[in-house]
């Protein structure tokens, strides 16, 4: 039975590059935000900078605006690393016929995203490479209705090599033939 089934499990936001840019963002965000009270306030709250020659108006203003963006992102990214937002996993069952895909969504009534497509339903499995500034590596489950859902998680690329076993493991799996999209 266990034959019939396979998982692949899906990281969501808890990555190292989250973690990253959370920490340089309040760090960055946090630092700015000081200096712009400091200009206010007229007294070096920055213990590594001297902050006594920035101007409230514009440079304090500016300073504590971005400050506070950078602030508000970083509590974003680490609300999304708590919440485990794109987790989940991708399930092939060939005793019940389906293909499931499973994912964290954020709090309310979509909070878990499930789609489930019926084996008959699949063409093939689909990779899609685009190489340049914006470099992605994908694997698609495509559809006899021309529709392709990605099976791969959003991450940085992954060698070519390993997308393309990965994929001709799944087709031969799933008895299914294998595409360049």
């Amino acid at each position: 039975m266990q034959k019939n089934i396979r998982q692949d499990k899906i990281t969501g936001s808890r990555r190292f590059s989250n973690y990253f840019w959370s920490f340089f963002l309040f760090a960055g965000g946090f630092g700015f935000l000081l200096a712009g009270i400091s200009s206010y306030f007229n007294t070096n709250l920055l213990p590594f900078a001297d902050t006594s020659e920035l101007v409230f108006i514009p440079q304090g203003i500016v300073m504590m605006f971005y400050g506070t963006l950078s602030l508000g992102f970083s509590i974003y990214i680490f609300i999304t690393i708590l919440l485990d937002i794109g987790s989940g996993y991708n399930e092939y069952n060939k005793a019940e016929n389906l293909v499931k895909i499973i994912r964290r969504g954020f709090p309310g009534k979509n909070r878990e995203i499930l789609l489930t497509y019926p084996l008959e339903n699949v063409r093939s499995i689909g990779i899609k490479i685009t190489e340049g500034l914006n470099p992605t590596r994908n694997i698609y489950l495509c559809l006899k209705d021309e529709r392709n859902i990605p099976l791969t998680p959003v991450q940085e690329p992954t060698a070519i090599s390993d997308l393309e076993e990965e994929a001709a493991d799944l087709a031969k799996f799933l008895d299914l033939k294998l595409e360049n999209l």
